[in-house]
């Protein structure tokens, strides 16, 4: 895997005239993860899409290196193509759609994706972050909609990640089982 990097630096957010957070810096490195805690409206997917590029921060820069791979609770799936065309699409694209049969996927490769439950449309979203290969995970949410079973799963599969020297930073309201992982409170940041 290629080398990773995600640095934010003094990052500020604002939401019309409210300011969820300022001051928050961060550094991670392939093989580290990281997970935003807080409760709803402090800014948690906000962060995430400054992260990824999709929302300018109010103050503050991000800089990457290495690609970037999103999940979050729009999984970005053709819903009127069944699930293994949609995910067709972007292993055109990415290169590859990997770990169908470990997410428990293969049996459901012909239901159209608008009849799958949030727990395997979140599985499907898994499957199309591991086929972008992006050594940076983005993660929101992650564990929302999965049972215990697929909970576990997708804990191994970061774990997994971060072993093959990739990085994630999780944001999620769920505690997420995973060796050595550092929790950042964003009430720390919040004015």
């Amino acid at each position: 895997m290629e080398a990773c990097r995600l640095t934010a630096t003094q990052l500020a957010c604002r939401r019309g005239e409210r300011l969820l957070f300022a001051g928050l810096s961060l550094d991670l490195e392939g093989g580290q993860a990281l997970q935003i805690a807080g409760p709803n409206g402090m800014g948690k997917s906000s962060l995430i899409r400054i992260l990824a590029g999709l929302m300018r921060p109010l103050d503050g820069h991000v800089e990457r290196t290495g690609g970037t791979g999103l999940l979050d609770e729009k999984p970005v799936l053709d819903e009127h193509q069944p699930l293994g065309r949609a995910l067709d699409f972007w292993s055109r694209l990415d290169g590859q759609c990997a770990a169908l049969e470990r997410l428990g996927l293969d049996d459901l490769l012909d239901v159209p994706v608008r009849y799958l439950s949030t727990g395997q449309r979140k599985r499907a979203a898994m499957a199309r972050l591991i086929g972008q290969q992006a050594p940076i995970w983005l993660l929101d949410e992650p564990l929302n909609g999965l049972d215990r079973e697929a909970v576990a799963m997708a804990e191994g599969l970061v774990a997994d990640h971060l072993k093959a020297g990739g990085l994630a930073l999780i944001a999620s309201h769920q505690p997420f089982d995973l060796p050595g992982l550092a929790t950042l409170s964003l009430a720390q940041f919040t004015p």
